[in-house]
Order: structure tokens, then C-alpha cells, then sequence
């Protein structure tokens, strides 16, 4: 079976991100995860970049550069490339494994250009979100602080999709459209230029999965499960229709977009999705950990015990 895993930029981005050897380490911890699942299934690999790239555009204007937001992508894109190719070559011992810096087309008249909402870089206090309205940046509240937001148009293609396809003819792991891709517009000659935007990651890895004929997709983030009315009850759904989760809410700037890409993967697909912690990649793969999103699920059924 082909498996899309898509993992949470947040799940690669513990306290201390500035450092490379705990990006490295989680990298690591990721790697041992997916090659459980690689050593039996073709494997392609996609990841968010939210902290990193917004690690590195303050980085940047540190040191007084004015680098676009597409390039930033790449330079993220090509930063956990690097980490997870060379950890999951080191897990899976003679498989071949490629990082493949990957671009995205999106619309330029996607509305998402006039209004930001995909939170990037480090959690921020008022003085610090001021400090970047100042400058005319948008920024919105996450997590108990504030955010920089830029925008997250929709994907609608991806360039090097054959690329991709072909590598996973050969049984090559993949690691590609990391940070949702780095987004570029098509001009009236068909050539290529960037964007500036940060596209989601999940809603790339759902065109990711309907383009490589997966039968599954993997949202690994840094909880176990989907919970259901979070976070009075704290009961874990086990397995859930797409028609029973789209009648609830989830909250928008986190299990929101997850929720809703899994069940586009599964009404796109007719395969089945899992929304779980990167640790329990295989057992989610089996039923056993998670939340798991299939047309054949009869409404939500729930963890028991309360998990």
C-alpha cells in the first residue's frame, strides 16, 4: 500500500529549535517512526515548516534582508529535508531515500492573499506582536500569546508530481512538498514564479496523496488523537466517519485544517486517514492508536477508556 505521512511542523519543533541538534533529534524520532511503517509499505513523507520558517524570516530581518517568503520555504524545505533523508536512510539501512525540493502552484488571485491566517514562527508576547504590527506585518492570538500570520492560499498543483510518481515506481521513500510546498504562480507563458505565502501542509498532502494513488494518510502531530468536544470531555475518537466529523467543530488554527484533510483524502480516495502522535505511526496504521477516518465507519466511536 502507498502511505502519505504528513508530519506536524510543530511535532518537529520542540523547545530549543534554535538548536540543530534538537531539530536533529526530533528529525530522529520521526525517522524510527515512519521506517516501522516504510519496511512494509511505499512511503512518501511530507512535513509542516510553520516554526521553521518563521525561525528563519526573523532571522533575516535580523540581519536587515528582505528574502521572500517562497525562498524561506525553500531554505525550511531543504533544512528538514536534509534531517529526515539522512535519518530515515540511517532506519532503513539499503532503501533508498530522496529529499525533493518541491514547488506548489497556487492561484495569484486566491482571496487568501488579502487576508493572512497561517501563523508562522515563535510564539510572541504583546510587546512583540506589536512590535510587528508596527512594521505592518499581520499577527494573530495562538496558544495563549501571538503569531506572525502570513497567507496560506490553496494548492492546486503540484509541479513535480511526475517526479514524485516515478520515485515511487522505483521504491524510493520520499520526502517532498515540505511546508505544504513552496508556493508559486503561473503566468500567462506558463513559467513559474514565487509567491509569498506559506501553503498548509495538510491540504498539500491530501493532493499528494490523491496524485501518487495512496491508500492512506498519516497527520502525525504532537497528540495522540482527535478529541471529541475538547476539552470538556477529553474522550479520544477511535474511528469516524467524514459526514460525522464534518458536524463538529474543531478548533481552526490546529485539529481544524487536520480534520478537514483527512476527510478530503477519504472522499477523494475511497482510503482512510489517521490523525495520531508521531510515535505511534505504525500502531495508527493498524487501527490500534488514533483516530482513524474511513467512509465505512459508522458515526464516532470513541476510545474506551477515556484515553
Amino acid at each position: 500500500m502507498r502511505v502519505v505521512v504528513a508530519l506536524g511542523g510543530n511535532a518537529l519543533a520542540p523547545p530549543g529549535l534554535e538548536q540543530a541538534e534538537t531539530q536533529r533529534s526530533a528529525a530522529r524520532h520521526a525517522a524510527e517512526a515512519i521506517a516501522g511503517i516504510a519496511r512494509e509499505h511505499d512511503v512518501v513523507v511530507t512535513h509542516g515548516n510553520g516554526p521553521q520558517v518563521g525561525l528563519l524570516a526573523a532571522q533575516a530581518e535580523a540581519a536587515g534582508q528582505g528574502v521572500p517568503l517562497d525562498v524561506l520555504g525553500a531554505e525550511s524545505e531543504g533544512l528538514i529535508g536534509y534531517l529526515l533523508e539522512q535519518e530515515l536512510a540511517n532506519a532503513l539501512p539499503g532503501r533508498d531515500v530522496a529529499a525533493l525540493l518541491t514547488q506548489v502552484e497556487v492561484a495569484p488571485d486566491d482571496p487568501a492573499f488579502a487576508h493572512p491566517t497561517k501563523p508562522i514562527g515563535p510564539l510572541l508576547d504583546a510587546a512583540g506582536a506589536e512590535r510587528l504590527r508596527a512594521r505592518g506585518l499581520a499577527v494573530g492570538p495562538d496558544r495563549g500569546g501571538f503569531r506572525r500570520l502570513v497567507a496560506s492560499p490553496a494548492p492546486r498543483e503540484i509541479v513535480e508530481l511526475r517526479t514524485i510518481q516515478l520515485l515511487v515506481r522505483i521504491g524510493v521513500v520520499v520526502v517532498c512538498s515540505g511546508g505544504g510546498g513552496i508556493p508559486v504562480v503561473r503566468d500567462a507563458r506558463g513559467a513559474h514564479h514565487g509567491a509569498s505565502a506559506v501553503i498548509d501542509k495538510d491540504r498539500s498532502a491530501v493532493l499528494l496523496g490523491i496524485g501518487i494513488a495512496a491508500g492512506a494518510l498519516l497527520l502525525l502531530t504532537d497528540v495522540p488523537a482527535v478529541y471529541a468536544d475538547w476539552p470538556e470531555t477529553k474522550q479520544a475518537i477511535r474511528r469516524a466517519s467524514p459526514r460525522a466529523l464534518a458536524a463538529r467543530p474543531f478548533a481552526p488554527g490546529t485539529m481544524g485544517p487536520k480534520v478537514e484533510a483527512a476527510c478530503r483524502f477519504v472522499r477523494g480516495t475511497g482510503g482512510f486517514a489517521c490523525i495520531g502522535a508521531v510515535g505511534d505511526a505504525a500502531r495508527l496504521l493498524a487501527g490500534e492508536a488514533g483516530t482513524r477516518i474511513e467512509s465505512g465507519a459508522s458515526g464516532i466511536e470513541l476510545w474506551e477508556p477515556a484515553r
